[in-house]
């Protein structure tokens, strides 16, 4: 257990890895504000014994109100904020309009800006803090028919390495967690914005598309080595109570493997790869 608990604010906690690791958290003894954007699941959560709050990424209001409530609640401190609330948006890059990629990097970038910079002030005041960030496999290489994803997560990357290289010296600390395949609604929600953002009928990859749908509608692990979300609690734990966090924690063995890949293989030949990913995982 913690020498000395610590008050952390997480964001996507209806289901999934948030949900995971707010109870995780909650069990060793650390205060977690625990944040859904559904107030039906934020009602849920406070039922099983969290202390939870609407927190909707894609409100700028939202976002203040979440913050200001849990300042209000401990005295104006805040250890630690873990970034999780996130959705995958399937579908080819020629299939993407504007808005639709706008909407990806709404929830998945920007309002993870938005609320980091808020609660960052009050981190620097008390010279210490975590910034955990829950990126992706699809952050360090990217896999056809993932476009937003992808794009969103190597977004989140790019800044939040230069997020920690501004805050050196800071006492504030910041980490990747970068999961593979991880049993949660994930499959269940990307399928749903898939049907409601793409027009499978009239796309050059309509076969393609019926592969796809298969996938994410089918029952049982989503691909192999995937892992209960456990696996990220058990990094998030190491981000937010070690002494020295690191800035990167690999999660499953697609991570490991298609990472050290990326360093060791010629673009080309990463290609090669993960074309051939794609295809055995829509058989």
């Amino acid at each position: 257990m913690p020498t000395s608990p610590r008050t952390i604010l997480i964001t996507g906690c209806s289901t999934g890895i948030g949900h995971c690791v707010a109870h995780g958290l909650k069990a060793r003894g650390h205060r977690v504000f625990a944040t859904a954007r559904n107030p039906g699941d934020v009602a849920r959560l406070g039922q099983e014994g969290l202390e939870a709050l609407h927190l909707d990424l894609d409100d700028s209001g939202s976002i203040a109100a979440a913050v200001e409530q849990v300042l209000e609640r401990t005295s104006g401190q805040l250890y630690a904020l873990f970034n999780n609330g996130a959705y995958g948006q399937p579908g080819a890059v020629e299939d993407l309009s504007r808005d639709v990629l706008r909407a990806q990097l709404e929830t998945n970038l920007l309002g993870w800006l938005e609320l980091t910079n808020r609660v960052l002030p009050v981190m620097r005041r008390a010279g210490e803090g975590r910034i955990i960030q829950n990126s992706s496999v699809l952050g360090l290489v990217s896999l056809p028919f993932r476009g937003a994803y992808n794009c969103s997560k190597h977004a989140l990357e790019g800044l939040t390495d230069t997020l920690r290289l501004e805050l050196e010296g800071s006492g504030v600390y910041v980490s990747l967690v970068e999961p593979g395949p991880i049993e949660s609604r994930f499959r269940a929600n990307a399928h749903a914005a898939f049907l409601r953002n793409i027009d499978r009928e009239h796309s050059f990859f309509r076969e393609r598309y019926a592969a796809a749908e298969r996938r994410l509608t089918r029952e049982g692990p989503a691909a192999p080595f995937t892992l209960p979300p456990e696996a990220v609690l058990k990094k998030v734990i190491h981000a937010l109570e070690s002494p020295r966090p690191r800035a990167r924690y690999y999660v499953t063995v697609p991570t490991y493997l298609l990472g050290t890949l990326r360093r060791l293989l010629s673009t080309g030949w990463l290609d090669r790869v993960l074309l051939a990913v794609s295809r055995r995982e829509n058989r």
